[in-house]
């Protein structure tokens, strides 16, 4: 089976569009890189490490230090499916970051978008 193209893109070259988003509605890019850190238990300087190195979504999610056991309680759709229901395990976790990224810019409160692990 081929692996899905976004595999292979660099985290990097994405972040800067999750930081416009969340921008747009208010938000703030240490909103954004908390939101990384609670999903995958990257420090900040770890995260910063990943992005300046071009670490691609898979390594990136595969070499996470500690993903957070509270991501299975991440559901709803996103890019028009349903969350819970990717059977690949790491697009699973790519969706899980775009859907937090999506709450934060509906502005839904940091403590709900981390499940009630945050702040």
């Amino acid at each position: 089976m081929t692996k899905h193209r976004i595999y292979s893109i660099s985290v990097a070259s994405v972040y800067p569009h999750y930081i416009a988003k969340a921008e747009k509605k208010g938000r703030t890019r240490a909103e954004v890189d908390e939101i990384f850190r609670w999903l995958t238990g990257y420090s900040q300087k770890q995260l910063e490490a990943a992005l300046a190195g071009g670490t691609n979504f898979e390594d990136f999610f595969t070499q996470a230090p500690a993903p957070n056991p509270a991501r299975d309680l991440i559901t709803g759709v996103i890019c028009g499916i349903r969350v819970e229901n990717i059977e690949d395990p790491l697009m699973k976790e790519i969706r899980y970051l775009d859907k937090l990224i999506d709450e934060l810019a509906r502005g839904k409160a940091m403590a709900k978008i981390l499940r009630g692990q945050g702040r």
